[in-house]
């Protein structure tokens, strides 16, 4: 295949039309290839539970086993009742041992991929339910998409109609954000081979019905593809042109949740499946921009999606150290979730390219590129083996492409100033944006702020043609039981609707409760943790030592240790469960008794304990901060110490340490705990060159603090 291939390929490489006819010429070539080798075919789906690691090795054994047990019974002869029962053992333990090699290489090959996991855990642990089938028709799927996003656009018409423009609802360049002269991107710069294969290779190798040849096949294939796909990328960059290959998704349609009525459109929600190459040519742009935007301080301080070394966690991590400042001080916060009715796919393109334009400072081919990006891109919907008419898409951008939340991302740049404008605090992540602000008993001139900053908002959004969705925006108030009494009648009017209290939101992914004390998180956490080992005590047997704990890292740690900087700081009461989940999952590895002295357990897998691994995330984003990484936002809540006089402490990297009243509220926030282990740290751990060699040295100094070495 590669030498048909290099073949068809050499016209190629000194191509100089246009880059449509480039891409069309690169996928009849590839298509070609691959059917010379591997024709389509199509087959019927068998029912029977299929056995991929059923091998012709054990088939043999298999064969020769039941050609004994036929001689057996039909002589009834010792002899050959023995060679049955040898060879019924041999074929077990054969077998035995290909079933666990082959879930072994599909654990290593996706230990980066807990969705695969988990569906390859689930296909062993629990009993699979018959595919249930759907008569709604793929031109029925995609009616409703298009007709759902439209009959929006069309509330937000109403609105606006009904509704003056806001003094902030003009997008306009606001004076705090105006872009420098200096500051603009003209072009994207051509990539060489090598910065090519380096994204090729870290891109995940999924494989759209689009593509003519399978991904992990072009991965391989790569250095006789390569050349072809680099003049293809740099023309495309070059004339400021996208193929329109590039521009068209597969949508297929799957249930929100299990159990929903497979009869009811409305119970599905569309996945996008985009081609392999576009994907790769969206993250070369997207690192592009990422780096132009960050270079020239264009970012929103408080958006933490989509930007390097900003996190759901980091943005958890300054929301929660806010609030509990505010309770230190004996004052409640007012917490608003805001929620948008499918945000990405209402985006306005020309409201879009002119943020891009006049508000970051976009221009030339790089501007002409993302209107190509934007224009003209289709979308069907696949449902059964039966496709739907091609539709444009009129308005938004496509989830499951690299570039769409990143122009989200700009696309809301504004409503920064618009919140700021009203003295409140705010972090954003995508679309998920939260507001919060302290409050006192009986000032309702707060309330009335809060209440004025949303209807900025609603107007600003309706403008730039994103609805709000006030029945779905939660509203908590955080405080003491004492004080959050006297906000029992409390709640937000947004036009005309009531916003209620909620007892608990969840805040990416974390649950809060109106005292902050993470009860119902911590709770959530051990119940699903608990699932995922029992599941995974269902095949350790099948699972090595290593395989068994990719497993447990993928479902259990990567929950134990998700925000867990919010955990440093609370009562050993509190986190005990988590510490139940991490014994637990210590003795199912180790193959433990239940009774068994766990330190020792723990102390050779050198597991740290739950606080010490609290300890050593906060430390690590201390670490971080200190050392200019991002993001800026927790850099501003640690201060060096700079004692009045000269002390020989002056230059030993430690951190200021500010007063707190509350070891329940002042002493768990990142600004006073961050201050707090950093100073406890020896000088050689706080002198680290690099963050490697600070983990490395941190993690050693933890343990032997933690098991008393």
């Amino acid at each position: 295949m590669e030498d048909k291939l290099s073949g068809s390929l050499a016209p190629l490489c000194n191509y100089s039309g246009s880059v449509e006819c480039l891409t069309d010429d690169l996928n009849i070539a590839l298509s070609v290839a691959i059917d010379s080798v591997a024709p389509y075919v199509t087959k019927k789906r068998t029912l029977k539970k299929p056995a991929p690691w059923f091998d012709a090795e054990t088939r043999i054994l298999k064969r020769n086993c039941r050609i004994l047990e036929r001689k057996w019974r039909s002589t009834k002869l010792e002899v050959f009742h023995l060679a049955w029962h040898n060879s019924l053992i041999t074929y077990k333990g054969a077998l035995t041992i290909a079933r666990n090699a082959y879930f072994s290489s599909i654990i290593n090959l996706n230990r980066n991929n807990p969705k695969f996991l988990f569906d390859t855990v689930r296909s062993l642990t629990q009993k699979q339910n018959q595919t249930v089938g759907s008569s709604i028709s793929a031109g029925e799927f995609m009616d409703f998409f298009e007709n759902k996003i439209q009959s929006i656009r069309e509330e937000i018409d109403a609105y606006r109609a009904a509704n003056p423009t806001h003094p902030v609802g003009q997008d306009g360049v606001l004076p705090n954000r105006m872009v420098n002269s200096d500051a603009t991107l003209l072009e994207f710069k051509a990539i060489s081979l090598v910065e090519l294969e380096r994204v090729i290779k870290a891109s995940k190798p999924t494989t759209c019905m689009l593509d003519p040849l399978p991904s992990r096949v072009l991965k391989d294939l790569f250095p006789t593809v390569g050349p072809v796909i680099l003049l293809l990328m740099n023309l495309s960059f070059s004339t400021g042109i996208v193929p329109s290959n590039f521009k068209a998704a597969v949508l297929k349609p799957l249930l929100k949740k299990p159990g929903l009525d497979p009869e009811l459109v409305r119970n599905y929600r569309p996945i996008s499946n985009l081609p392999f190459l576009s994907k790769v040519q969206e993250r070369i742009v997207a690192k592009q921009i990422v780096d132009y935007l960050t270079r020239n301080n264009l970012f929103e301080p408080f958006q933490s999606g989509f930007r390097n070394f900003h996190s759901t966690e980091t943005a958890i991590t300054r929301v929660v150290n806010d609030i509990l400042l505010a309770l230190d001080k004996n004052t409640s916060t007012m917490l608003v979730m805001l929620d948008l009715s499918a945000a990405f796919d209402t985006i306005d393109h020309s409201t879009l390219l002119h943020r891009l334009e006049h508000y970051v400072g976009f221009g030339g081919t790089a501007l002409g590129w993302l209107e190509s990006y934007l224009t003209d891109r289709t979308q069907f919907v696949l449902h059964e083996g039966a496709e739907s008419k091609h539709c444009k898409l009129r308005f938004g951008v496509t989830q499951g492409s690299v570039l769409g939340p990143l122009l989200f991302a700009i696309y809301m740049l504004p409503l920064g100033d618009v919140i700021r404008g009203f003295g409140i605090s705010f972090h954003c992540y995508a679309d998920d944006t939260q507001l919060y602000i302290p409050v006192d008993s009986g000032d309702s001139a707060q309330i009335q702020k809060v209440e004025s900053c949303l209807a900025a908002v609603k107007g600003w959004m309706s403008q730039k043609f994103l609805q709000l969705n006030s029945g779905k925006t939660e509203l908590m108030i955080i405080g003491s039981k004492r004080d959050r009494e006297k906000f029992e009648d409390v709640s937000l009017w947004l036009d005309g609707f009531a916003i209620p209290q909620s007892a608990s939101v969840r805040n990416l992914g974390v649950l809060f409760d109106p005292q902050l004390c993470f009860d119902q998180h911590i709770r959530s956490i051990t119940r699903i943790a608990f699932f995922h080992l029992r599941n995974i005590a269902r095949i350790r047997s099948m699972l090595s030592v290593v395989d068994a704990e990719t497993l447990i890292h993928a479902f259990v740690s990567s929950r134990l240790d998700y925000c867990n900087a919010l955990f440093s700081g609370l009562p050993n009461s509190t986190i005990k469960s988590l510490q139940l989940v991490h014994n637990a999952a210590a003795r199912l590895l180790t193959r433990t008794r239940k009774f068994d002295h766990i330190t020792p357990i723990l102390a050779s897998l050198h597991w740290l304990p739950i606080t010490f691994r609290s300890d050593f995330k906060v430390l690590l984003l201390t670490y971080k901060a200190l050392h200019g990484l991002p993001p800026l936002y927790l850099k501003d809540l640690i201060i060096p110490y700079s004692p009045s006089r000269s002390l020989r402490s002056s230059g030993a990297g430690l951190l200021s340490l500010p007063k707190v009243k509350k070891k329940s509220a002042g002493q768990r926030a990142f600004a006073y705990r961050a201050p707090f282990l950093w100073n406890r740290l020896p000088s050689a751990i706080r002198e680290a060159d690099s963050v490697e060699l600070f983990k490395g040295k941190l993690k050693t100094h933890l343990y032997n603090l933690a098991f008393g070495v």
